[in-house]
């Protein structure tokens, strides 16, 4: 029976090969040229930078990574800075720019806890 299948072909065997391209033979020119045309029109560098395509940065790929990661330490260190420079809401308050609350830090405490029974027992 196994030899029966050796001798016997399937009708795929004896179908013709279809050599004909894929692409059509006289290929149009303007897909052709429509590479040239792509870049002829492309945006100008500046532009995809003021649309945060590209980085702003003339530095190597290589290193945007290293100059990113500096850039957001030297703004840490800034906001820091600035952080380390503000006045206390004493000073604030003193000042008039802040509204200092009459209550001593204990009241606030004991109707913050007061609040937060009243959520949990569904209340308030």
């Amino acid at each position: 029976m196994a030899d029966d299948n050796k001798t016997s072909q399937s009708p795929i065997d004896n179908a013709p090969i279809d050599d004909t391209p894929i692409s059509p033979s006289r290929p149009n020119p303007e897909r052709k040229n429509s590479l040239v045309q792509h870049l002829m029109h492309r945006p100008e560098r500046e532009e995809l930078v003021q649309k945060n395509i590209l980085p702003a940065s003339t530095a190597a790929p290589s290193l945007l990574a290293h100059q990113k990661e500096l850039e957001r330490h030297m703004r840490a260190n800034s906001l820091n800075e600035k952080i380390a420079h503000r006045p206390s809401p004493e000073e604030l308050v003193r000042g008039g720019v802040l509204h200092g609350d009459p209550r001593s830090p204990e009241e606030r405490y004991a109707e913050a806890i007061e609040d937060e029974y009243a959520k949990r027992e569904g209340g308030a």
